[in-house]
């Protein structure tokens, strides 16, 4: 398949003239029609509803088209779930995952009368602690199956190595434990492998956890009101891959639904997903611009984003295609590391990547940016976080996060005189006074 971008070179160039590269960038009409896509593939189940996995991409301009498909948030920490609320989210639109969890998170999820999903045994006693010993009426477990989860197109990963859920025997006693201390509504949750480009996860992972949901009911009396497939699905970054069909995945969970659950007396459990990868990743883009051009042992091509704006090719080799915009059709013929300018060897795009001949300033667009691309950034060497742009089906854009300022990475130095050092005034911040190279009265 190839892989084409979704705006044009004179697109690009417009936008770079009112903001400056690198930045990300967003197709809405991209994400709307997926969106779209996903919530009529299970629209058989009449409770569905997909929980945005807001680690992906933390932006409330993207969860708020999100919301208008009626996808909910999932969150996994006390500022994922602020967002969340801030956003306009309520309630059980609200997923919270539980993950080594301090009280105040629980706390807080409480508050927002979001679901809590408990990611270990110990944690019923935590959430009681941090509830006052009042537990919500509805409550989710995650599984964590043990040993190497295959399918039929060979191993996808290895639960047991993970960190996350509850063992067989421990997760049937959380549920007795849990109806014995007032909870009335119980869901069940698992994520077993990521980013899959494979058609049967899903409806494997339903089976694997629709029997589980039988067991429960037959072991403990207690009918699931809901079972989240979290996450998992994912996209085909290489252009050799077969994007997933969600279309197909949807029909293929019902058929294990109906196989499964409708006979055993549960027809009437609510289907949940909390996808991030697959509902964002192909409609972002990273766009930056060619600086030099380096010619020692290789050939390097230097580029004005950096592994701060885009981690994942330097944390773990991942694999981001690239377009050189207006050479989209030029011959692959020259070898190029592309590289960022962190004091680091992996900040690097592309390794040995054949692309057309590639001169300074030549915009670059790195595909598959929208999950896991800014959300992931840091600030590395001082490198400060780029803008993000929303394009919108008519062609016009707006800036929907303004790129980080050297003011931004020294807002939290409390009890340092920066800006006396830097621009000559005092700096008063949350009430700190500061006395030459020493904070004294932190009033904080």
């Amino acid at each position: 398949m190839k892989k084409t971008p979704f705006t044009t070179k004179e697109k690009l160039e417009e936008i770079a003239a009112k903001y400056p590269t690198p930045f990300h960038i967003y197709d809405e009409a991209g994400i709307r029609e997926n969106a779209a896509k996903v919530k009529a593939a299970f629209a058989w189940n009449k409770g569905y509803r997909e929980y945005f996995a807001v680690k992906a991409n933390p932006n409330p301009f993207l969860m708020d088209i999100l919301h208008e498909y009626g996808c909910g948030a999932d969150c996994s920490s006390l500022t994922e779930l602020i967002l969340s609320d801030a956003t306009g989210l309520k309630g059980d639109e609200i997923m919270f995952s539980s993950n080594d969890t301090p009280d105040e998170e629980f706390k807080k999820a409480a508050e927002l009368g979001a679901i809590i999903n408990l990611d270990d045994i110990t944690h019923i006693d935590a959430c009681l602690r941090a509830l006052g010993g009042k537990l919500p009426e509805t409550m989710c477990c995650r599984y964590n199956p043990g040993g190497v989860y295959t399918l039929s197109n060979g191993i996808m990963d290895n639960p047991g190595d993970a960190k996350y859920g509850m063992t067989h025997d421990q997760i049937l006693e959380a549920y007795k434990r849990l109806a014995d201390l007032g909870v009335k509504r119980f869901g069940l949750h698992a994520f077993l492998v990521s980013n899959t480009v494979t058609n049967d996860y899903y409806p494997e992972l339903s089976r694997t956890l629709f029997e589980l949901a039988v067991e429960i009911k037959e072991k403990t009396g207690i009918s699931l009101s809901f079972i989240n497939l979290s996450g998992g699905v994912g996209i085909a970054y290489k252009p050799e891959e077969t994007p997933n069909d969600i279309t197909v995945i949807g029909e293929k969970v019902h058929r294990v639904y109906d196989e499964i659950l409708v006979p055993a007396g549960l027809g009437d459990v609510s289907i949940y997903t909390e996808m991030g990868r697959f509902m964002m990743g192909p409609y972002g883009a990273l766009v930056t611009r060619v600086l030099h051009e380096k010619k020692t042992y290789k050939d390097y091509i230097g580029v004005d984003a950096c592994a701060a704006n885009l981690m994942r090719p330097a944390m773990y080799g991942a694999y981001h295609h690239i377009t050189v915009m207006g050479k989209e059709d030029e011959p692959c013929d020259h070898k190029y590391d592309v590289t960022g300018s962190l004091c680091e060897n992996n900040d690097k795009f592309a390794i040995d990547r054949m692309l057309p001949e590639i001169d300074r300033g030549d915009l670059i667009y790195i595909h598959d940016t929208g999950a896991h691309g800014f959300s992931m950034g840091y600030n590395y060497n001082g490198r400060l976080w780029s803008s993000e742009i929303l394009l919108h089906p008519d062609g016009s854009f707006d800036m929907i996060r303004r790129a980080e300022e050297p003011r931004d990475y020294f807002a939290t130095f409390d009890c340092f005189p920066i800006w006396e050092r830097l621009v000559g005034e005092r700096c008063e911040v949350r009430g700190t006074r500061l006395v030459g190279e020493r904070c004294e009265g932190r009033g904080l």
